[in-house]
């Protein structure tokens, strides 16, 4: 399912903090987006306002700008090219008296613009034409029906304006509650229906989610039977795919790929339903198996959780339909089917790592995963990171050293069908929880863990942080080596830091000290004093990508591990790595060669 990007409420100047913070009381997931140099306390900065508003634009996210609305015209106006694929686009003055839907107003604009006039007390000056006349947007219909014909809309509406009266076949509360001018002598004609019929100028047609299609198939099914089986079923029973409502099955299915490829398929999401529940429809199966109860526990799979999707007020419609290795059936509801009300889906843990700390460091990948999330499993301060981003986002805060602790319930958690992010800072694959989700998995040997829906994204490690802040320390061969015996026994990491030394490695010191560890530093500093000169550059970073972030680069001999903590990274030169300066603010940077020069100056002589 498309997740939509947060609101983006876009400051130009200070003057207008006051309307913005009143937008972020009504949308407490958006983001401020404030241009660098006159916009203080925004939660992301940009450069070039043009280039910014169209990278927002292109991706879908909702534009609201506290700024003129020719500015947003004229940044906007290159990438303007199909109004049926548009993001809400709002204008607002600094005092947020008047709110303009320039763009995507049947895409969210006009019913936002009414949302914020009504809070800020303000104007909404929606002109669509449509939306005054007749109090309806009919190329923008509620969630559970879809508009068949969406290309016949202008000229359908043109003759509407021209006061040609429309005859309306079905039911639907949305157009029998609107100011349209119905008559049933009409020539024009609107019809709500789940047949799969053609709609034309003069006939718009609408198909509501009412149908549930359940599926069943053997393990590793290839996706396009199961796709191949539905759309012909439904084809053959003249019912349209715009009217089914979700795809659903048993829960030993979550994991298949061809019950999602047919959901992704037909635009829906794949919902699961236990065994239980399916087993609860068996009066009202046509085809019940006591082969299928065998294996799963219930008397039907396709049946039962097409009928457990429809409701007790439900029927079965197409009885289970085969093909070699999948089933599929369908029944219709009485009312439009909410799949995220209806069953559980299939659970999603994403492994994420945030970075540092500050949001700018932070990969979008990650912030998708973030915000796709229903809870968030963490030590606390990570959360407390997210800042906004956890916004919404039900919390599951740990302390320190209840880290298997973490992961198990960030995998319970997820097998009950929520989509949990399991945070944590840096890169979550470097020397934090990522291992230990897939060693419990490979140890515990669950079933409900192995079928969920599993996601590894990087963050910046305090490894690269602390390089790209001191200059080029990793510009060659380098290391990194954990100097907490937790886990490791400290004689197997007295032998990697020997061989890191006579390697000559650049060397990574991750968990260097804590409160009850004191001495490890100390035997890596003497350790690598062996090998390489006492001015090799040390760098000592901590707190990095926060408000108190310090960096220093300092001599081998200076470092002085009792001024070292849990927050700190420290990155030991090799014997090649080297420090020069700039001018600009007497700044020194650390640096570790990897031949370049020589080669430019070889070059150089040879010609």
């Amino acid at each position: 399912m498309e997740i939509t990007p947060p609101i983006a409420i876009i400051l130009l100047s200070n003057t207008g903090w006051q309307t913005a913070r009143k937008l972020q009381e009504l949308y407490p997931e958006s983001l401020t987006h404030g241009l660098a140099g006159r916009v203080e306390g925004a939660d992301l900065t940009f450069q070039q306002t043009a280039q910014h508003l169209k990278e927002l634009y292109q991706s879908s996210t909702p534009i609201i700008g506290i700024c003129a609305s020719a500015i947003l015209i004229r940044c906007l106006a290159p990438v303007l090219m199909d109004k049926n694929t548009e993001p809400p686009v709002l204008s607002l003055g600094d005092t947020g008296t008047v709110v303009v839907p320039l763009l995507g107003g049947h895409h969210g604009a006009n019913e936002k613009a009414a949302e914020i006039a009504k809070h800020l007390k303000a104007v909404p000056a929606i002109t669509t034409a449509s939306d005054l006349q007749f109090n309806i947007a009919l190329d923008s219909p509620p969630p559970g029906l879809t508009l068949a014909n969406p290309e016949h809309m202008k000229e359908f509406a043109a003759r509407l304006l021209q006061g040609e009266k429309v005859k309306l076949l079905g039911d639907n509360q949305w157009l029998e509650q609107s100011d349209l001018p119905f008559s049933t002598e009409a020539d024009l004609t609107i019809e709500v229906t789940t047949r799969d019929i053609p709609g034309d100028a003069g006939k718009l047609v609408y198909h509501p989610r009412l149908i549930s299609v359940g599926v069943g198939c053997e393990r590793s099914c290839d996706s396009e039977e199961l796709i191949s089986l539905v759309k012909s079923t439904l084809k053959e029973n003249k019912l349209s795919p715009l009217s089914v409502g979700g795809i659903f099955s048993i829960d030993l299915k979550s994991d298949e790929h061809a019950v999602h490829e047919v959901a992704r398929y037909f635009g829906v999401t794949a919902r699961f339903f236990d065994a239980k529940t399916l087993e609860a429809e068996k009066d009202r199966l046509i085809n019940p198996s006591s082969v299928v109860f065998s294996e799963v526990g219930c008397h039907g799979v396709s049946e039962g959780a097409a009928l457990a999707a429809a409701g007790r007020t439900g029927m079965l419609i197409i009885p289970k339909v085969k093909s070699k290795r999948a089933t599929m059936a369908a029944a219709i509801s009485e009312l439009p089917i909410n799949p995220s009300r209806t069953g559980k889906m299939q659970g999603k843990l994403s492994v994420v790592g945030i970075g540092p700390g500050q949001e700018p460091w932070r990969t979008p990948e990650a912030s998708k995963l973030i915000h796709e999330a229903t809870d968030i499993v963490a030590y606390g301060l990570y959360t407390d990171l997210l800042g906004k981003a956890a916004t919404g986002k039900i919390r599951h805060d740990f302390d320190l050293g209840e880290e298997e602790k973490r992961v198990r319930y960030a995998l319970d958690l997820a097998a009950e069908g929520k989509n949990v992010a399991l945070i944590s800072s840096g890169d979550i694959g470097i020397y934090a929880m990522a291992t230990l989700v897939f060693e419990l998995i490979q140890i515990e040997e669950k079933p409900e863990w192995d079928r969920l829906d599993i996601q590894v994204t990087p963050g910046m490690s305090a490894l690269q942080a602390a390089a790209a802040r001191a200059g080029a320390p990793l510009g060659h061969d380098f290391c990194t080596i954990s100097l907490s015996d937790l886990l490791t026994p400290w004689e197997a990491i007295e032998k990697r830091l020997k061989a890191a030394a006579a390697g000559d490695f650049v060397v990574a010191f991750y968990n260097p000290v804590s409160k009850k560890r004191r001495t490890q530093l100390h035997a890596a500093k003497a350790i690598l004093s062996e090998h390489r000169p006492a001015t090799t550059p040390v760098i000592v970073a901590r707190n990095l990508g926060r408000e108190d972030e310090t960096v220093k680069i300092l001599p081998l001999a200076d470092l002085d591990p009792e001024k070292v903590d849990m927050l700190t990274l420290v990155m030991v030169g090799s014997s090649e790595s080297k420090i020069t300066s700039t001018n600009s603010g007497l700044k020194s940077w650390a640096y570790t060669p990897r031949g370049y020069a020589g080669k430019m100056t070889l070059s150089k002589k040879e010609f």
